[in-house]
């Protein structure tokens, strides 16, 4: 497998450490360590081992990956899992693809409330969603999604928004039987956009009103009860975007797209094109020029800068389900769909590697042996040597002083 030429490691690790000295006092220890991880990635720091072939003794370092959700090179492996797993949920319908998107007038606010925030609009977007698809008005039936947080634009502004991939139905009240949504429409966006719209509005008004929303720098002002009624005015004011793709076709494109939304990274590094005195180039696509794609040249600390914005709170959650898709009924109600439709139930089987072997595991990822020698291709790579990880590598911030 060809491996781009310029990573985001390279960066951090041509850049980092004077960003660090820089900016050491606004960075929060899980930007901290998502940089130091991305450096170190499937490097010596972190230990490895050696194979061997079994055939023609062609050997083969391999180092371990540092598995953090945010580093581009280790989202192959949990991809593949997850969409292994997702197989057995396919339903034989249309699939639509429903985004919804924040304001950008909220977007300073979501930045310094990311967990807050980022809960309220899987909140207020998810129950947009099945309130309007349970209204006999509209579809009259229990709908089941996923969503996935996306909080990057094309060029790494902060730009918070969510993608639900949505089966094109749902279930009646009684659990009898398949209510099927026109072939090509959903729901209507407009409506959608309202109640999104008032309902996150309102929420947001609770928020601040149970004192657990937090005013820095340039928002300090939206502290004062006064100002901030003000700005939920703004706010009711704008136009809220909730956009509905067409929907897909077979169930493969629907896995195919499930893939390059869920374990998507700020930016991959195939979209890097060079690293020349301090400044990083890379592709972008330009959505308000007709996807026109461009190149975008930024100094290393400002792509570093927008690079961590997306760095999301420990353990947060960026991929939920809803509705009979949510996790405490989802096998049972898939399988009552399943019954509903017509269609036989689905078996996978699910792939594991070893935990440590993600370069082997991921280039041969659907090949029938994962181990095959790449030079002979008769033998095995067979482990013969564990590389210990540095020792005392630190991988954690330094303690913040003065109470900060």
């Amino acid at each position: 497998m060809d491996r781009p030429s310029l990573e985001v490691a390279d960066v951090f690790r041509a850049h980092g450490e004077t960003y660090r000295q820089q900016y050491a006092g606004s960075m929060s220890p899980e930007q901290w360590r998502v940089m130091r991880a991305i450096e170190i990635c499937r490097t010596a720091a972190l230990g490895g081992h050696v194979q061997q072939c079994d055939h023609c003794d062609h050997q083969v370092i391999s180092y371990n990956s540092c598995r953090n959700r945010h580093c581009p090179k280790c989202q192959s492996l949990d991809k593949a899992k997850w969409l292994q797993a997702r197989q057995a949920e396919i339903l034989p319908v249309n699939y639509f693809h429903v985004v919804f998107t924040l304001p950008d007038l909220l977007a300073p606010l979501a930045l310094q409330n990311k967990r807050v925030i980022y809960n309220l609009l899987f909140h207020a977007a998810s129950q947009t969603l099945l309130t309007i698809a349970s209204d006999n008005k509209h579809l009259g039936a229990e709908i089941g999604f996923l969503a996935v947080l996306h909080t990057w634009g094309q060029n790494l502004r902060h730009h918070p928004h969510l993608h639900c991939l949505v089966p094109g139905g749902g279930l009646s009240a009684d659990m009898k039987k398949w209510i099927p949504c026109r072939s090509r429409f959903f729901l209507s966006v407009r409506v959608l956009s309202q109640l999104f719209r008032r309902l996150f509005l309102a929420l947001l008004q609770q928020l601040y009103d149970q004192g657990k929303l937090s005013f820095q720098g340039s928002i300090g002002h939206l502290s004062s009860p006064q100002n901030f009624k003000k700005f939920i005015l703004s706010c009711r004011k704008k136009e809220w975007v909730v956009y509905a793709k067409p929907p897909f076709g077979k169930p493969e494109q629907v896995l195919d797209y499930l893939g390059r939304y869920a374990y998507r990274v700020a930016i991959t590094n195939n979209r890097l094109l060079s690293l020349r005195e301090g400044k990083v180039s890379f592709h972008w696509k330009d959505y308000r020029h007709n996807n026109a794609i461009k190149i975008m040249t930024l100094e290393a600390h400002e792509f570093i800068r927008r690079f961590l914005l997306h760095v999301l709170p420990n353990g947060f959650r960026r991929i939920r389900y809803y509705g009979f898709l949510a996790n405490r009924h989802r096998a049972a109600k898939i399988h009552l769909c399943r019954q509903l439709l017509g269609q036989p139930e689905k078996s996978t089987h699910i792939t594991t590697a070893p935990e440590n072997e993600p370069i082997s595991f991921l280039d041969n990822l659907n090949s029938e042996d994962l181990f095959i020698c790449p030079v002979c291709h008769k033998g095995r790579m067979v482990r013969i040597q564990s590389l210990s990880p540095w020792p005392n590598f630190r991988t954690r911030p330094p303690p913040r002083h003065g109470g900060r």
